[in-house]
């Protein structure tokens, strides 16, 4: 956090430069001390992509064509986009030819060379809700909060692209924005900071927990209207998994560790749950989205299709790019082996050959979702001339 504070303050200081005359000396360029690689994507053939030949690719294109409604005016995808979306009710055939044509497969290499990664699972889940706190509704979902403070570091320095630090002024000196445990414990002496940046309220801490690591879910209000909520920012601090502490501390078996396993460990050590979750200081903050779209919207803006988009690393993957995973089943050796399309992102998803895939909404997908924690290896399609 040191050091993301000392690049915030840099970021800040260019921007701040930019609005006076007076002359003032550059600070140092961080250019001169380039971010390290974390995958490297290496152009290959068709023929290495394992269960390329035996995917149904149909499923996969209605997420591809709503990456292209993102990419379409992007040099690089323009024309593979523009004639993507004039075809008219193409079969599997005609798909198959339009990628091995149009595309090279690149397998996705961790920064040490290797293939392998860690493959996991999310959903969009169901809560419990209403737009009136009570006794039963006493957990609040907020909105985004007018001091936090966003700076993309990709603006002042392209090399940090997919780079953002957040924090909050105080006077005038950049400090971390509050933790997950400040949050739920009344922010010290700043009670005002979040007080009316209430989106609506939920009765269970555990499911809102859940809620935040999803990034988007629907809230049934006690009207029966069904409200969707999305991830609008996070507070900056970093994912800390909480069923890896459980293991750590001799509370929970390795192979229980899974989002039913905390979920049932929290009700047997009510006493104890607290304090876990705020173990996690990331916080994440929501926007209600249109209650007629047909998926909960990810990172790239657009809708996420139900087993065949994935939350991927910008830094390594780029987004709206299909991505050919070759996986297993969660809890199982079964083959999944499918066209995908990386359109979202997430605070645990870091690194080269590591993804989250969307199972979709309600409770099967929930329960794929949480069991899923995988190897598996990808390879991303991009169009011909591109250059990594």
């Amino acid at each position: 956090m040191k050091n993301q504070l000392s690049l915030l303050s840099v970021a800040l200081l260019l921007l701040l430069n930019a609005c006076t005359t007076v002359p003032v000396a550059p600070p140092t360029p961080l250019t001169a001390i380039p971010p390290p690689a974390i995958a490297t994507l290496k152009a290959t053939d068709w023929s290495t992509l394992t269960g390329w030949v035996d995917d149904d690719i149909l499923p996969a294109w209605d997420a591809f064509l709503r990456s292209c409604t993102a990419l379409i005016n992007r040099p690089l995808w323009q024309e593979t986009c523009t004639q993507a979306v004039s075809m008219q009710q193409p079969d599997g055939a005609t798909l198959r030819q339009f990628f091995e044509s149009r595309f090279v497969p690149h397998q996705v290499l961790n920064s040490d060379g290797g293939s392998d990664g860690l493959i996991t699972g999310y959903y969009e889940p169901l809560l419990k809700g209403s737009r009136k706190p009570s006794g039963r509704y006493r957990y609040p979902l907020y909105v985004t909060p007018d001091e936090l403070l966003v700076v993309d570091l990709g603006e002042v320095y392209p090399e940090l692209r997919n780079m953002r630090l957040r924090g909050r002024l105080q006077g005038r000196k950049v400090v971390p924005y509050y933790s997950r445990a400040e949050i739920e414990n009344g922010l010290g002496k700043d009670t005002a900071a979040l007080q009316g940046r209430e989106l609506v309220w939920v009765e269970d801490a555990v499911e809102l927990f859940f809620l935040q690591i999803q990034g988007s879910g629907r809230v049934e209000l006690e009207n029966g209207e069904i409200m969707r909520v999305g991830y609008a920012e996070q507070n900056g601090h970093p994912y800390k998994s909480i069923g890896r502490l459980l293991v750590e501390r001799g509370e929970l078996a390795l192979e229980k560790a899974s989002m039913q396993g905390i979920k049932a460990w929290g009700q047997k050590n009510p006493d104890k749950l607290n304090e876990l979750l705020q173990q996690n200081p990331s916080y994440v903050f929501f926007r209600e989205l249109p209650a007629n779209l047909p998926g909960p919207l990810g990172a790239l803006g657009v809708p996420l299709t139900a087993g065949r988009s994935l939350a991927i690393d910008p830094r390594a993957i780029p987004q709206g790019a299909p991505v050919f995973l070759a996986t297993t089943w969660p809890n199982s050796d079964r083959q999944l082996q499918r066209l995908m399309v990386a359109q979202d992102t997430g605070g645990a998803i870091k690194g080269g050959v590591r993804a989250d895939f969307f199972w979709g909404f309600g409770p099967e997908a929930g329960n794929q979702a949480g069991k899923m924690k995988q190897s598996g290896k990808m390879w991303v399609l991009m169009p011909n001339g591109y250059t990594p």
